[in-house]
């Protein structure tokens, strides 16, 4: 059976515009998509195993139920605190621009929220799970961490940012001091470790390995949200 010349033109044209539609579609799902917080800060997120994060540290400075969150960048008023505060490392919005702002444990547990709505601080067993996909204890660090060294003091080959993760060295606020950035990626957990304490989650270093801890909720630790 002979086909037609019009019957050809019309499958081949027919071919090409699914073609286009199945391509434009990949595009489309491969953008990462993005969430704004209540500051109208805009994060770009990132698909870990069953997991949706932020692919970059909190800069809100409004709790989501529109609260303002404290500002306190004295030292010895910090140390003291027993709600929710933010501060900016070095008190410099240069170093926000880059690294997001720095949260006591008592902004990431206020009622009001401090990541947007649909979203939560990760709690214990949300970094467990996302450390537990990537491989453990002695590996996952390698995957979550920004690769090279333009905030990184040090860094190794085996860094290889695997998902977007991009964790930054952001510095932190330990005793009301300011720790340089370089060092540590240091993100806060929801979930208690006793009246003192809150769980943290520890990337260091040239180090591929991440721990988790506890830490004094006077702290002032970056923040990655997670999707509830």
């Amino acid at each position: 059976m002979r086909i037609s010349h019009n019957l050809t033109v019309y499958l081949i044209t027919m071919v090409a515009m699914v073609a286009m539609v199945v391509t434009g579609c990949k595009k489309e799902k491969d953008e990462p998509e993005t969430v704004a917080d209540i500051d109208g800060n805009v994060y770009k997120t990132v698909v870990i195993g069953s997991q949706v994060w932020f692919g970059e540290n909190l800069k809100t400075t409004r709790y989501a139920n529109g609260d303002p969150i404290p500002k306190v960048t004295d030292g010895t008023e910090w140390l003291s605190l027993q709600s929710g505060a933010y501060c900016e490392y070095d008190n410099s919005s240069v170093a926000t621009s880059i690294y997001g702002l720095l949260y006591n444990w008592y902004a990431v547990n206020d009622p009001g929220k401090v990541c947007p709505t649909g979203w939560h601080v990760p709690t214990f067993d949300d970094w467990i799970e996302l450390n537990d996909f990537l491989g453990g204890d002695n590996v996952a660090g390698g995957k979550l961490k920004e690769e090279g060294t333009s905030h990184w003091l040090n860094t190794s080959a085996e860094v290889t940012d695997d998902y977007g993760f991009t964790a930054l060295p952001a510095g932190y606020r330990y005793g009301g001091a300011y720790q340089i950035p370089g060092y540590y990626a240091i993100l806060w957990s929801s979930t208690e470790v006793h009246v003192r304490d809150g769980w943290m989650f520890n990337l260091t270093g040239s180090s591929i390995q991440s721990f988790l801890q506890g830490a004094y909720k006077t702290d002032g630790y970056s923040v990655r949200c997670i999707k509830d």
